[in-house]
């Protein structure tokens, strides 16, 4: 495809525009394109051969018909429309020319308004990544690798402070640009390496996208993280995002699929040579989630004992890999409670879940507000109203300060358990408080 001229770039009004960048961030086409219609004068049927489309699916697109997803596609609209790969959550364009560490002066030859002037320092070239990647050398080395997986763990961390929608574009970038080095010729550890890190950024991008409950896009990265990590024969790591897709799907209320994929998971375990004991321990807690969701009882029960005895099992010096060692013994015990939870064993469930959210780390705010939606859920299937109630008002704190969806279903459904006791003052406080702390839950709606 012929790149556009510099003559049609966006304006720099277009791509400051607080409207432009929400909806590239949240990669709404309909209105980005609408957009570069009204103001920048590309009209649908430019916009479909710059960025390699049908003029139908611009015109589906705009009307709302149609959702562009694929990344090649959404790469396509970056090139074709020169929308700076950061505004999408990709890399660093090819296109996007660094600038030059001399400036010759030049007359402007209009007056660009102050806020212009402010906008544009921001814009690609001047940033600091921009002036990074110019210093930085193509020839990688094993410390390298070592930042890459520090900064994945950097943002797991700030995914369980934070959510991960606002760290998505971020995380999404450094994937293409991880993709971007394997194009080039590497040594076979080096390839091994950013194949595995590749793995890691899609897993955690599909797991922001799973947590927003955007199903469609979380398979779509985790299939990508699964054939990542098959390209480098790492069947531990394929059996860690199995085991993601197979939790999706009990959200999904398709239980068959959750156990098929746990399954399928447990098998490139076994296949694996090395699998440690937390990470066999942690599949069958899944497999435990999908028997639950099936209402299988029994084996249920079978699954959590299985998960109790390899965790029993763990020595301090067994090579976990590092993506499992957040299966700690609290989340064992939680997860044993969610477990019985969803056979619908809250006499069981409630004391353990109970106990976990004591030893709960307090920067967790997903894992507290979860888990405490969790408690309360469970003390009033046992008839405990004024518990579950001062249970879930404690959750709202983490709620608020963090950005889930899953987080905000399962506020919903204990919010829609306590209908029949709406009347009730623990009821009333509860409900008074929640439009307190969350008030985008209850606004215009009797319910959240």
């Amino acid at each position: 495809m012929p790149e556009p001229s510099r003559s049609k770039e966006l304006p720099v009004s277009l791509l400051t525009d607080p409207v432009m960048i929400e909806a590239c961030q949240a990669r709404d086409f309909g209105r980005v394109f609408q957009m570069v219609k009204t103001r920048a004068g590309i009209y649908p049927s430019m916009i479909a051969r710059r960025c390699d489309l049908t003029p139908s699916r611009v015109g589906e697109v705009i009307d709302g018909r149609r959702q562009l997803l694929h990344m090649d596609v959404i790469e396509r609209i970056s090139d074709g429309l020169r929308i700076p790969g950061h505004m999408l959550g990709l890399a660093r364009r090819t296109w996007e020319t660094p600038q030059n560490l001399t400036v010759t002066p030049h007359e402007p030859t209009e007056a660009a308004s102050s806020a212009d002037a402010q906008l544009a320092a921001g814009l690609p070239g001047t940033d600091v990544d921009s002036i990074l990647a110019l210093a930085a050398e193509r020839d990688l080395s094993p410390s390298t690798l070592n930042a890459l997986h520090s900064s994945i763990a950097d943002y797991w961390r700030r995914d369980d402070e934070h959510g991960g929608e606002t760290l998505r574009p971020a995380v999404v970038g450094q994937l293409r640009y991880v993709i971007g080095l394997l194009k080039e010729e590497r040594s076979s550890p080096m390839r091994d390496g950013l194949h595995g890190i590749a793995a890691e950024l899609a897993r955690l991008t599909g797991w922001t996208y799973f947590d927003a409950c955007q199903y469609h896009q979380a398979r779509a990265y985790f299939t990508e993280a699964l054939g990542l990590a098959k390209a480098v024969d790492d069947h531990q790591f394929m059996a860690n995002v199995l085991a993601c897709m197979s939790l999706q799907a009990t959200y999904q209320d398709k239980p068959g699929d959750a156990l098929a994929l746990v399954a399928a998971a447990q098998d490139q375990a076994r296949a694996a040579a090395g699998t440690t004991t937390r990470v066999l321990s942690m599949l069958a807690m899944r497999e435990a989630f999908a028997h639950a969701t099936l209402g299988n009882r029994g084996a249920t029960h079978t699954a959590i004992s299985e998960a109790h005895t390899y965790f029993g099992r763990i020595r301090t010096d067994d090579p976990d890999p590092a993506w499992v060692t957040y299966f700690d013994e609290t989340k064992l015990v939680v997860d044993t409670g969610i477990a019985h939870g969803r056979l619908g064993e809250a006499a069981l469930a409630e004391p353990l879940i109970a106990d976990a959210l004591r030893r709960e780390h307090a920067t967790n705010h997903r894992g507290r507000a979860f888990h405490a939606f969790w408690l309360a859920r469970t003390q009033l299937q046992r008839g405990k109203l004024d518990e579950a109630c001062h249970t879930a008002m404690e959750a709202l704190v983490p709620a608020a300060a963090i950005s889930s969806q899953r987080v905000a279903g399962h506020l919903r459904e204990f919010y829609e358990q306590l209908e029949p006791f709406r009347r009730e003052p623990a009821a009333v406080a509860f409900e008074s408080r929640l439009r307190e702390v969350l008030p985008r839950q209850v606004s215009g709606s009797p319910r959240p």
